[in-house]
């Protein structure tokens, strides 16, 4: 890999992000037209992705996503296993939890071009969460 991170660089960059989530992200590990999906949305671009995670930072509260496993599956792929919880921002604040995994794709250079999350419930589960603390 031709990058300026060599291969565990980037993978303790990763744990570095995931243990200040969502303060202090990397952005600059993610190359400028990123693709990133997950059940709810897709979209390209890094700019955009910043703006998802500032968004979630500015009106969820209580923040964590728990680092479970990381590795690479290939050269070109980083594959991670994760749990995210928060509090919504609603009068009753219901605590809501995502466990999930993600496939991070790679180009020649190091930079993530791919972020694809997966979870392991469906978004009317994690919607259903909302009301479960009423």
């Amino acid at each position: 890999m031709s990058s300026y991170y060599t291969s565990m660089d980037l993978l303790d960059q990763l744990r570095l992000d995931y243990q200040r989530f969502p303060a202090d992200q990397s952005y600059h590990l993610y190359a400028e037209a990123v693709y990133f999906k997950d059940p709810l949305t897709a979209f390209r671009g890094v700019r955009r992705y910043q703006a998802m995670i500032d968004f979630m930072a500015r009106w969820f509260r209580s923040i964590h996503l728990e680092l479970h496993q990381i590795e690479y599956t290939s050269p070109q792929e980083i594959r991670t296993r994760w749990t995210l919880s928060w509090i919504a921002p609603l009068p009753w604040q219901p605590a809501m939890e995502i466990s999930g995994h993600s496939q991070l794709e790679l180009d020649s250079t190091g930079k993530i071009i791919t972020h694809i999350d997966y979870w392991d419930c469906s978004p009317w589960s994690v919607f259903r969460q909302l009301w479960q603390s009423t």
